[in-house]
C-alpha cells in the first residue's frame, strides 16, 4: 500500500511542478488546508481549536495565491495578519500562544517559498524538481541505511528509529542525486550544489524531528491517515 500510494501521488506532484503556475498553486493550496488541520491536531492534543485551524488554513491559501499572482509582499503580509489574528484570538480566550507561533511559520512560509522558487523562469522548474527528488532520495537512502546498517540512535527520545547511519546514508543520497542533477543540467558548480545538498539534508532532518516531537507530545504515530501506508500530509512534507 505504501508503494501504491507513492506511485499515485508522485506523478501528481511532479505534474503540478512541471506545469507550474496555477496548477502548482492549487496543489499547494490543497496541501495547505490539510497541513493546517494536521498541525493543529498535533499542537492541540486535547482537541483542535477551530479558532486556530480556520485562520491558519485561510491564511496559507491566501498567501499562496497572492504569491502565485506575483505579490510577494502581500503574501507575507497575509501570513503576518493571520498570525496576529490567531494570537489575538488565543490571548482573548486566555489560551497558550506558542502553538500558533509554531504552526504559522511551519505551514505558511515553506509553501510561499516553493511558489517563489517555481516562478523563476530560467531555473524554477529544475530547482523545485531537485528539491523534491533530493528529499525523496534522503528519505529512501536514510531508511535503507538505518535498516541494514543500524547502529547508534540519533535522537532516541524524539525519534527512536532514526540512526546515525541513516543520517549519513541520507546525506550520501542527497549528494549523489545533486551531482547527477548538476551533470544533467550542464551548469553550475557540482561541488557547491553538493554542499548545499548537505546543508538542506540537515534542515530536512530538523523538520522531521520537529514533527516527530509534535507527534510524541500528542501521543500519535502519524499526523493523519490520509495517505495509506504513509500517514498524513505532514508525514510526507515535514
Amino acid at each position: 500500500m505504501r508503494v501504491l500510494s507513492a506511485l499515485v501521488l508522485a506523478p501528481l506532484a511532479l505534474g503540478a511542478v512541471w506545469f507550474g503556475g496555477w496548477a502548482f498553486a492549487l496543489l499547494l493550496a490543497a496541501a495547505a488546508v490539510l497541513m493546517a488541520i494536521e498541525a493543529v491536531r498535533l499542537l492541540f492534543p486535547a482537541g483542535g481549536s477551530v479558532g486556530t485551524v480556520i485562520p491558519l488554513a485561510v491564511t496559507a491559501v491566501l498567501a499562496i495565491f497572492l504569491a502565485a499572482s506575483g505579490l510577494p509582499d502581500a503574501a507575507l503580509a497575509a501570513g503576518a495578519a493571520g498570525l496576529a489574528f490567531s494570537l489575538a484570538w488565543r490571548s482573548w480566550r486566555t489560551e497558550r500562544l506558542s502553538p500558533a507561533l509554531i504552526a504559522y511559520p511551519y505551514v505558511v512560509l515553506p509553501l510561499i517559498a516553493l511558489i517563489w522558487l517555481r516562478q523563476d523562469k530560467d531555473h524554477g522548474l529544475a530547482v523545485v524538481l531537485w528539491l523534491l527528488t533530493m528529499v525523496w532520495a534522503v528519505d529512501i537512502c536514510a531508511y535503507f541505511a538505518g535498516r541494514f546498517i543500524g547502529g547508534p540512535k540519533l535522537a532516541p527520545r524524539i525519534s527512536p528509529k532514526k540512526t546515525w547511519a541513516g543520517l549519513v546514508g541520507g546525506m550520501a543520497g542527497a549528494v549523489v542525486l545533486s551531482l547527477g542533477f548538476s551533470i544533467w543540467l550542464g551548469e553550475g558548480s557540482a561541488i557547491i550544489l553538493a554542499f548545499v545538498a548537505l546543508g538542506l539534508t540537515i534542515i530536512e532532518q530538523a523538520g522531521d524531528f520537529a514533527e516527530s516531537a509534535m507527534k510524541r507530545r500528542a501521543d500519535v504515530k502519524d499526523s493523519g491517515a490520509l495517505i495509506p501506508g504513509h500517514g498524513g500530509i505532514l508525514d510526507r512534507v515535514d
